[in-house]
């Protein structure tokens, strides 16, 4: 574990520990959360926090840091299926990493040959960063190990009752475990793209829509004959559902310039034409194409795309 020292002068401080994963607060847990929440092995509980490391050189940008965020999942399974639950999570969580349409071979597992102490299984999903390929998460069967010790130090039984088998064990758990900075790292250096355009170069955020912080920009094509009012009716509407943008400023070029830079999957374009039969145009960010659709049907165009379910049906 990362060691410190915490008080407010040196004399008085005291040595303290900083935690090297967050698994140990859900084995500690795990009892109280099966109870309250009445589940039945398997299960599953998911958290994020900090996590440190003591590296002794913190480099790649965010990619290897001393101190980050950490999300794991810890799947408790009866003893004897650890292996058939870890192959499963291994495919589950690689569709998962490829569903975000980063290009399949992108990414690939590097099995473990020298395994942990508690471990009897382990692999990583490494993507091919621009420096090579590098781990993004860890999946792990962990066995036993975990809980039997806390048991043994604490002198609590913390054991599940099957009621099926009509018997008690300890559970054994695989895990999942994953960077948020590293992941974070992988999504933007995967989206950032420099295209040749006929007459500039185009700087392009190509984040998967349902990631992307705004999700759609509101343009009227000229500040008057009531188009910006109609673009902040459009806005008024959606807003609830999307993260929005109202831009007015420069020509409509140059406004669609900058949100491909921050990744806005869609803009919208209040013209003339809407002003007479409630259309506006539709620019989709990674093919500049665009096309002429009704305001009400809008929120049904976007929502389908920036939802998770969509993501999630590739699973």
């Amino acid at each position: 574990m990362f060691s410190t020292e915490m008080g407010s002068t040196a004399d008085g401080a005291l040595k303290i520990f900083l935690r090297p994963e967050t698994a140990q607060g859900i084995f500690v847990n795990y009892m109280n959360v099966q109870k309250t929440g009445r589940m039945k092995i398997p299960f599953g509980i998911a958290q994020i926090g900090k996590a440190f490391r003591n590296e002794i050189v913190a480099r790649q940008f965010i990619f290897r840091m001393r101190e980050f965020e950490q999300m794991e999942m810890q799947f408790f399974v009866k003893p004897g299926t650890e292996l058939d639950w870890f192959e499963t999570w291994k495919t589950t969580r690689m569709k998962w990493h490829r569903a975000l349409g980063f290009g399949d071979e992108n990414y690939r597992f590097h099995e473990h040959e020298k395994l942990a102490h508690y471990a009897n299984a382990a692999v990583d999903v490494e993507y091919k960063f621009p420096f090579g390929f590098k781990e993004v998460e860890g999946i792990h069967s962990r066995t036993d190990f975990d809980l039997s010790q806390h048991e043994k130090f604490s002198g609590k039984k913390i054991r599940y009752f099957d009621p099926e088998l009509n018997e008690s064990y300890i559970p054994f758990v695989v895990e999942t475990s994953i960077g948020v900075d590293r992941m974070f790292l992988q999504v933007i250096s995967a989206s950032y793209c420099e295209e040749q355009l006929e007459n500039d170069m185009r700087v392009v955020l190509k984040i998967p829509p349902m990631l992307a912080p705004v999700k759609m920009a509101v343009m009227p094509l000229i500040k008057k004959d009531g188009m910006p009012e109609k673009a902040r009716e459009i806005i008024d509407n959606l807003k609830f559902d999307f993260n929005c943008q109202y831009d007015e400023k420069d020509s409509i070029g140059k406004r669609y310039r900058r949100q491909d830079a921050i990744g806005t999957p869609f803009c919208i374009t209040v013209d003339h034409q809407t002003l007479k039969d409630n259309t506006v145009t539709i620019r989709y960010r990674d093919t500049m194409e665009q096309d002429r659709v009704a305001i009400a049907d809008l929120g049904a165009i976007i929502g389908k795309q920036v939802s998770y379910k969509t993501l999630f049906a590739k699973l």
